[in-house]
């Protein structure tokens, strides 16, 4: 895609929003979606958009390894640097570096820009090595799809190859379609935070994602309202993600859940799995807790058979 092909627009949200959801698909063909913080770095000759993720984040870059067809949302423009209204969703196929100690100090001035100011020291330097060990997700975009306001009504703009049409139907999963879990009471946590995303695979393999509310609850799911003309009809596996953050996304209260989605004349969805985690919006907290948390996390990879770059050294699959 070249620079002629991206509109300025759209290159200041992405070079200007905090945070944005990315999407990857798991070996079932659901959707898994996990917000990142934005660095703003982008190639608009190359026609890539890159983000990053800690070493910790294991599951979720192998899950990028299996099938590297991502999706990125720029869904928010809180604590950003536009104030632009469009809704951007970015599909492109992404390439994973190795772990890159202190990847902080190659962004420069654009890490402070957005994660706050960087601590060192013979303290704080040793403590947060594991945070700022990161492996660079570079995404080769394939499509863009811009709505004109961050609630997706009216028709998108496409830049690129125009989408397929409609992915159809999955077949139900094994263990069933409905609630796996207390929906009720994850349908009142998800409605407390501002920005609720619901994510599937499209028909070529990327991930779709569309901001959503709620309406309620019944005994097979939650109900959902979502932009006229987006989802396809059926059933299928999908992501449903809701969260907020504060300046630096230093306070973070996230809700991440696959589930089942039917959209049939009522769009219901059905929770599956639930992770939740909450990060205060104290520096001195969050660097204390982010340290702990990267510790935690590389324990639980290499105990399930992955390195710190997320290979799969034990041959078994670990992600959902």
């Amino acid at each position: 895609m070249s620079s002629a092909h991206w509109p300025d627009g759209v290159d200041e949200i992405i070079g200007g929003d905090q945070a944005v959801m990315l999407a990857s698909v798991t070996p079932a063909r659901g959707v898994v979606l996990t917000p990142v913080t934005n660095f703003g770095a982008r190639d608009r000759d190359a026609g890539t958009v890159t983000v990053n993720s800690s070493v910790g984040g294991w599951k979720k870059l192998e899950r990028i390894r299996r099938d590297p067809r991502v999706a990125l949302a720029f869904h928010t423009r809180l604590h950003g640097y536009s104030d632009r209204p469009e809704y951007v969703l970015v599909q492109g196929t992404a390439t994973l570096s190795g772990p890159r100690d202190d990847y902080p100090a190659s962004l420069g001035a654009d890490w402070e820009r957005f994660d706050g100011p960087r601590v060192t020291g013979p303290i704080w330097g040793p403590w947060l090595r594991p945070y700022y060990t990161r492996v660079v997700i570079d995404i080769a975009v394939e499509r863009l799809m811009v709505w004109p306001d961050l609630s997706c009504k009216g028709s998108p703009e496409i830049v690129g190859p125009p989408p397929p049409g409609p992915p159809p139907p999955q077949k139900a999963p094994g263990l069933g379609t409905g609630p796996r879990l207390d929906h009720v009471k994850a349908a009142h946590r998800l409605e407390s935070l501002p920005d609720a995303l619901l994510g599937w695979a499209g028909a070529d393999g990327f991930p779709m994602v569309i901001p959503v509310g709620f309406s309620g609850q019944d005994a097979d799911g939650i109900l959902l309202h979502v932009p006229l003309g987006v989802l396809p009809d059926g059933g299928r596996r999908a992501g449903l993600t809701a969260h907020s953050f504060s300046k630096f996304v230093q306070g973070q209260h996230q809700r991440v859940h696959t589930g089942w989605l039917d959209s049939g004349p009522q769009v219901r969805y059905a929770p599956h799995t639930e992770l939740a985690y909450r990060t205060p919006p104290s520096k001195l907290l969050y660097r204390l807790g982010i340290g702990v948390a990267m510790r935690v996390a590389l324990r639980r990879a290499r105990n399930a058979g992955h390195d710190s770059a997320g290979h799969n050294s034990a041959g078994h699959d670990s992600v959902r």
